[in-house]
């Protein structure tokens, strides 16, 4: 479920719609949590969906670490790709706003760490990076890391109104966190390595 203080806009003509917050949103924010409606699909069912729905699903699902497909069931498939994306992916199942999102700022994800099936070339914002590809979590999760470990701790300054989507476990995972009594999750947990997942199968 995508934050309540957030809305579909209409962006522009090369990105189409967006979500886009209402009011501020503070650093720390949990902006998303996958929840009980969502819909997963396995590689299998997908390969079985008429030709259509299977172009739904390229455009608005992302792969979790098992690399089944998620479909948001709200507004949280229309979240936009940038290399500067305001909200980041983590381990516990919920995205968290990396900083400070103003009303009327669009909130968007790095696709780089939502497993995506097929490398593309995104809107060039003058960032070293111009591709994505499915390892980039390989490659920047180090960095990504560093980031929500700064950012984690501002959790419980900030109001949280998906705080109850978030299950019991996690959120006692999450108080181990700041407390300092377990090592934060690495965001590389997310990543969905297809061969090795063939070769397991094997």
């Amino acid at each position: 479920m995508m934050h309540p203080d957030t809305e579909v806009q209409f962006i522009s003509e090369e990105i189409g719609y967006g979500v886009v917050a209402k009011k501020f949103i503070p650093r720390g924010t949990i902006t998303w949590v996958q929840d009980e409606l969502d819909q997963i699909y396995t590689p299998q069912q997908v390969e079985k969906m008429k030709d259509f729905s299977k172009q739904m699903i390229d455009k608005y699902t992302f792969r979790n670490n098992q690399g089944n497909f998620v479909l948001c069931w709200d507004i949280s498939k229309y979240v936009n790709h940038s290399f500067k994306s305001n909200c980041f992916s983590t381990a516990y199942d919920f995205e968290i706003a990396v900083r400070d999102i103003q009303p009327g700022e669009e909130l968007t994800d790095d696709y780089g760490y939502l497993n995506v099936t097929d490398a593309f070339k995104a809107k060039d914002e003058g960032t070293s990076r111009t591709t994505v590809y499915p390892d980039d979590l390989l490659n920047y999760h180090e960095e990504w890391d560093r980031i929500l470990q700064e950012t984690i701790a501002f959790l419980p300054q900030v109001d949280q109104p998906l705080m109850s989507l978030v299950s019991n476990k996690i959120q006692q995972e999450i108080k181990m966190v700041l407390n300092g009594e377990k090592q934060m999750e690495s965001i590389l947990s997310v990543y969905y390595q297809e061969e090795t997942k063939i070769q397991q199968s094997n």
